[in-house]
């Protein structure tokens, strides 16, 4: 198991992860993709986007790749494998900046400005159309953190 501390990148600051391990950010993130796939409105939302996206978390060496579902019940699809699929948009960033993005707590282009998130995009008109539609991950991560993993919680 991974322990918590501080990661160091070159040309940024340091950034504190919360999380226990690696293994504990895939859980987090499992159970929030799949609280949004659930949701009737959360998932459409970001299946209609239909822009692939991947989510390096370069301190904890994490990759997640998420797109949309092709049929079922299922609005969106997510691994944790570098998908066969090219995403559209790719965001690099610590797993503790990570935590303050989903949580609301640090704008993507402030991030982006400032060099914590570095952010490769193909499309950039589709890339932005994920900035609405994200916003239904960052409500269902608050929500899960504060019922489930209140370490993780930002006050």
């Amino acid at each position: 198991m991974e322990a918590a501390g501080a990661t160091e990148r070159a040309g940024t600051v340091a950034v504190e992860t919360p999380f226990a391990s690696a293994e504990e950010l895939r859980e987090v993130l499992e159970r929030l993709l799949t609280d949004v796939d659930s949701d009737e409105s959360a998932g459409p939302r970001l299946r209609a986007a239909k822009v692939p996206q991947r989510f390096v978390f370069t301190d904890l060496g994490v990759t997640l790749d998420v797109c949309a579902a092709s049929g079922g019940s299922h609005s969106i699809a997510w691994d944790f494998d570098e998908a066969e699929t090219q995403p559209v948009a790719t965001f690099e960033m610590d797993s503790g900046v990570a935590n303050r993005y989903l949580q609301g707590k640090l704008s993507l282009p402030v991030g982006v400005a400032r060099g914590q998130v570095k952010m490769k995009c193909a499309k950039t008109r589709a890339a932005l159309s994920l900035l609405p539609a994200n916003r239904n991950l960052i409500a269902g991560y608050r929500d899960l953190i504060a019922r489930d993993y209140p370490h993780l919680v930002i006050s």
